[in-house]
């Protein structure tokens, strides 16, 4: 196949092998460092000349997209809720349908004084809940927690490069925060695929810890809402996000566990994809 001479050149030859055009353009902008210009840039500049460098470098990372690597990884970056985050292969890439789950979590941080409000996101990874929602609540007390010393170190590098004050904790789920007064909010993006499912195979870039729950894919979703009764204050809210049809399955446990106002937030596409509930202590 002929090395691409100009920038038109290298986005046809790289969807006409099956690239999505917007990772072609994603991986093109990322080669030729002009993320910060956007996608539009190259279509201003779509006679441009590409060294011969650039073209390697720019079919070495299609190749390893259409492999199934995630841009992110490829890129080294991923924007979300307007924070640009470093991302590799220690984290899960962060999915824009997780903005749900942080606008859900906003809503409920609003009639809580910032200066009090305390929260707590499980299974972190890049620290991509926490430090959206501390950007937002900037005097919130906001603790991100993760079992991965990895995923930890790409959160606490995410954190102090962007300046926010994110307190961080090694260990599984609410067992680390042990000793800390309540929350307010917990909010968790867990595992949630079924050991056995065959969507894994496409996804053997990203840490496999962080994305299959035993046999019926809520293994970790049974121990947070175990384990969240006893770190939440009164009135305080559990928010999670789940498997496409998962629902109502995380909506019984919330209920067995006895939270109440159990309820669903949709994702982009209009599917219940978070479901979470309100906790009040018995007297």
């Amino acid at each position: 196949m002929a090395t691409p001479t100009t920038i038109e050149q290298a986005l046809r030859q790289a969807q006409g092998q099956g690239l999505a055009r917007i990772d072609a353009q994603m991986l093109l902008l990322h080669v030729l460092e002009r993320q910060a210009a956007g996608r539009a840039w190259l279509l201003t500049h779509d006679q441009d000349a590409l060294a011969a460098t650039q073209a390697q470098a720019y079919a070495a990372l299609c190749a390893r997209r259409l492999d199934g690597e995630p841009v992110a990884y490829l890129t080294g970056h991923k924007e979300f809720y307007g924070l640009d985050l470093a991302v590799d292969a220690r984290v899960l890439d962060p999915r824009p349908d997780t903005e749900t789950l942080v606008d859900w979590a906003l809503e409920h941080m609003q009639p809580v004084d910032d200066s009090t409000c305390r929260v707590a996101d499980l299974g972190t990874g890049s620290g991509a809940i926490a430090l959206a929602l501390q950007s937002q609540r900037p005097a919130a007390t906001v603790w991100a927690v993760d079992a991965s010393a990895e995923a930890l170190a790409v959160a606490r590098a995410n954190a102090r490069r962007l300046g926010l004050p994110v307190q961080l904790a090694q260990g599984n789920w609410l067992e680390p925060l042990a000793g800390q007064a309540a929350f307010d909010l917990i909010v968790s993006n867990p595992p949630y695929i079924r050991d056995d499912d065959p969507h894994l195979r496409a996804l053997v870039h990203e840490p496999l810890s962080a994305l299959a729950s035993g046999a019926d894919g809520l293994a970790d979703i049974r121990a947070i809402v175990g384990q969240a009764p006893g770190h939440l204050a009164d009135d305080g809210w559990l928010l999670l996000e789940h498997g496409w049809d998962q629902a109502d399955a995380v909506a019984c446990l919330l209920r067995e566990a006895g939270f109440g106002k159990v309820q669903h937030r949709h994702d982009l596409g209009g599917i219940a994809r978070c479901t979470g509930g309100q906790w009040h202590h018995r007297a």
